[in-house]
């Protein structure tokens, strides 16, 4: 870990300064990052070295560009991306606030759900998805 960092470092200085892990998974790890240019503070989830190598980064930055183009209230905006020293990331806001696991082990996100499901079958007319966007954010509520 120590190593990627130092990478990470090196590769994106005078663009983002990681200041500390948030969190890992089994194909991502998620530093907070300051934008120098923008002044602002960041998520930069790197993807592991096993995962970059499998992927490849002509396609990794082709689905990229895919996700960039999604545009959604619920959705995160993609900020950048790319390739530092071999490792593949992207950019999106940081949003302050406890983990997806935290709250799902509180129910709450449960509970919003089956109200928004309830609130969904009282409309007049059906929603159908008109975009990729709508679609995702249909499969996530």
């Amino acid at each position: 870990m120590a190593e990627t960092v130092a990478r990470l470092r090196g590769a994106l200085s005078g663009r983002y300064t990681i200041e500390r892990e948030i969190g890992q998974g089994g194909m991502a790890t998620v530093y907070l990052a300051r934008d120098v240019r923008h002044a602002r503070l960041v998520a930069l989830k790197v993807l592991s070295p096993e995962l970059g190598a499998l992927l490849g980064v002509d396609r990794f930055l082709s689905e990229i560009r895919v996700t960039a183009n999604l545009q959604h209230p619920n959705l995160l905006p993609l900020f950048d991306s790319g390739e530092a020293d071999g490792l593949l990331f992207y950019v999106m806001p940081y949003v302050e606030g406890e983990s997806l696991r935290a709250r799902l082990a509180r129910g709450s996100l449960l509970r919003k759900t089956r109200a928004n499901e309830r609130r969904s079958l009282r409309s007049p007319t059906p929603h159908w998805p008109r975009s990729a966007a709508e679609t995702l954010c249909d499969l996530q509520t």
